[in-house]
């Protein structure tokens, strides 16, 4: 029986791509369903509807300004109870904070004449209209945050010159994680207040130190992300001098930390002679670089788990006691990450440890994953374009892995799966118990499981519980995405 694929189109009608990924997920477990998605009907994301075989005629009509509703399934019927359960859904929450007094307004000027003493505006539209949002944003007098992607590089550049021009801040685009004031932004996590800065042009990066300083009891000033092209050349490092900047003259901030890819080294030199220029430490994690000059006040950190130890100036556990009753395998690791920042830092301890790597998102001294020889780790980055088009991203979709996973529990040839549980408000409510889940019914000589949960106990999810889901699951558990990395090591024998 072929399936059946119906559109419904809201006009006019715009809700963020977060709210849609999460309703497009419990829309896609229905009986009968296929595949889900809900999408602004631009040119792109109707592309990707074609490509999945989601589009309609009635899709193909929608306006850029149109919300498409596409649903695949077994029968006429599902798929027509998708759509109003879908279309119910997104009605909801409208008319229930209508009740409580909360209102939707649809421009910048309403929302401000609302909210009078707002300083900063989130921006999530597609990407095509975000630079003009924000622009609307900073000549209103406020700093924004891009949650939006695909932004044109020049246009990012442009705003961010802007931003520099009028004294506000422009985080992103691309930007999936910030903590301002106290107050978690996207995908973050609850952490306590305290000295310790954190900039970053990576999110699950910034979401693992402040959660790592988190539980060893201390607290951030501010974690400002800056959008994972910042320190490009094209850009300049404009968000990144900003929030450094900001953070030299906060009081309340001691010690900064700076995380960010390899930066173009023209870049690189301008951002470390503004950090001499500070009176405060700085630790700086430029993943994967070589060859960084510092200025006195900072220290390299070469993991994500090493920054964080350097800010609280004392090391944090290791994996030893989650080893302990585990015998190694003969074969290799296999990485299936959420986050690209923490599959990155998995890549460089095991590139540390003499292994061959490769990877989807490959740092250097890895190889691309399509160029894998037998005998290399492999580390795959599950966020990347090539798994989210049209889907949503594993942090709010954890079953997008599934599949690979169960098959990876059946592989002989390997000794370790490797997995990220990331936590915290944007992410899925159980992240640990759907990985558990898949583990039903495994084989009995199946590969170890090691992962790690970046998280706090102040999360809605609650670190300690999603532990306590995977260890019962029979998977090994380390306080760190590193310590998992080199826990994966110690159980592979190659």
């Amino acid at each position: 029986m072929s399936a059946i694929v119906l559109n419904t189109v809201r006009r006019g009608f715009y809700l963020d791509s977060v709210a849609l990924m999460r309703l497009s997920r419990a829309i896609a477990t229905r009986p009968g369903v296929q595949e889900a998605a809900l999408m602004m009907a631009t040119p792109a994301n109707k592309r990707i509807l074609a490509d999945a075989g989601l589009l309609s005629a009635e899709g193909e009509d929608a306006a850029p300004n149109d919300l498409i509703l596409a649903v695949r399934a077994v029968t006429t019927d599902a798929a027509n109870s998708a759509l109003c359960t879908a279309s119910a859904s997104l009605d909801q929450p409208r008319s229930g904070n209508k009740a409580a007094g909360v209102t939707h307004p649809r421009t910048l000027r309403t929302a401000l004449r609302e909210h009078p003493d707002a300083t900063l505006a989130l921006v999530s539209v597609p990407g095509p209209y975000a630079a003009g949002e924000a622009r609307k944003a900073l000549r209103s007098g406020l700093d924004v945050m891009i949650f939006s992607d695909n932004v044109p590089i020049e246009e990012e550049a442009a705003l961010k010159r802007e931003a520099e021009a009028l004294g506000h801040l422009i985080m992103g685009p691309d930007c999936g994680t910030a903590i301002i004031g106290g107050t978690p932004l996207a995908f973050a996590n609850r952490v306590p207040q305290g000295d310790i800065g954190v900039i970053g042009a990576s999110g699950t990066g910034m979401q693992e130190i402040t959660s790592l300083i988190a539980q060893a009891g201390r607290g951030i000033s501010q974690a400002i992300g800056v959008g994972g092209r910042d320190l490009d050349r094209e850009v300049g490092a404009l968000s990144t001098l900003a929030a450094i900047g900001l953070l030299d003259a906060d009081t309340a901030t001691e010690h900064i930390v700076l995380i960010s890819k390899p930066p173009h080294p023209d870049v690189a030199r301008e951002v470390l002679t503004r950090v001499g220029q500070s009176r405060k430490p700085f630790t700086i994690c430029f993943l994967g670089a070589t060859g960084v000059h510092l200025p006195a006040n900072a220290r390299a950190a070469s993991t994500l788990r090493a920054a964080a130890e350097d800010a609280l100036g004392a090391p944090i556990g290791l994996a030893s006691e989650a080893a302990a009753n585990s015998s190694p395998k003969p074969g290799g690791i296999l990485g299936l990450y959420s986050g690209g920042t923490l599959g990155a830092e998995a890549q460089l301890i095991l590139l540390g440890a003499g292994r061959t790597v490769a990877s989807n998102a490959a740092v250097p001294g890895a190889m691309a994953l399509a160029q894998a020889a037998d005998g290399a780790e492999r580390i795959i980055d599950l966020g990347a374009d090539e798994f989210t088009r049209g889907r949503p991203h594993p942090m709010i979709d954890p079953g997008m892995r599934t599949d690979k996973l169960r098959a990876a529990l059946a592989d002989a040839r390997l000794a370790v799966i490797l997995l990220d549980v990331v936590i915290g408000f944007g992410a899925h409510a159980d992240p640990a118990g759907e990985v558990a889940a898949t583990l039903d019914g495994a084989p009995a000589n199946r590969p170890h499981v090691v992962a790690s949960v970046t998280g706090t106990e102040a999360d809605p999810q609650v670190r300690s519980r999603q532990i306590a889901t995977l260890k019962a699951a029979g998977i090994l558990v380390a306080p760190s995405n590193a310590g998992a990395a080199e826990l994966a090591l110690a159980l592979s024998q190659r």
